[in-house]
C-alpha cells in the first residue's frame, strides 16, 4: 500500500510493530529506545499522541510530535510511523522552539 502524498513510501518499508499495552511500538523502541531512556514516561507519550502541541511530517512520512511534559521540565518529541499510531521513537527535545 503506497501512502496518499508520499511518492515511494509504504507500510511494507516500516519495521514490524508490537501491540498495546501501552500502546503500538516498534521492536526498535521497545527494545533498544526505552533500555536506554529511562525518563521515558508511557503516560506523557500516550498524552503527546493524543493531543500535540506541534505535529511535522517528516519526507519519509513520519510523524513528529512534541508536547511539554513538566516533570522532565521540556518538551519531548515523539515519533510515530506513517500509519500515524505506532511509536518509533522518543526523547527530550532540547532544541524545541
Amino acid at each position: 500500500m503506497i501512502l496518499p502524498g508520499l511518492t515511494g513510501v509504504s507500510m511494507a518499508d516500516e519495521p514490524e510493530r508490537l501491540p498495546p499495552p501501552p500502546f503500538w511500538r516498534t521492536r526498535y523502541f521497545a527494545f533498544d529506545v526505552l533500555s536506554r531512556r529511562d525518563y521515558l514516561d508511557p503516560i506523557e507519550i500516550r498524552r503527546i499522541i493524543r493531543r500535540p502541541e506541534r505535529r511535522e511530517v517528516q519526507n519519509d512520512g513520519r510523524i513528529r510530535l512534541w508536547g511539554y511534559v513538566a516533570s522532565l521540565g521540556g518538551y519531548l518529541r515523539v515519533v510515530l510511523l506513517s500509519d500515524g499510531e505506532t511509536v518509533h521513537n522518543a526523547c527530550l527535545d532540547e532544541d524545541y522552539e
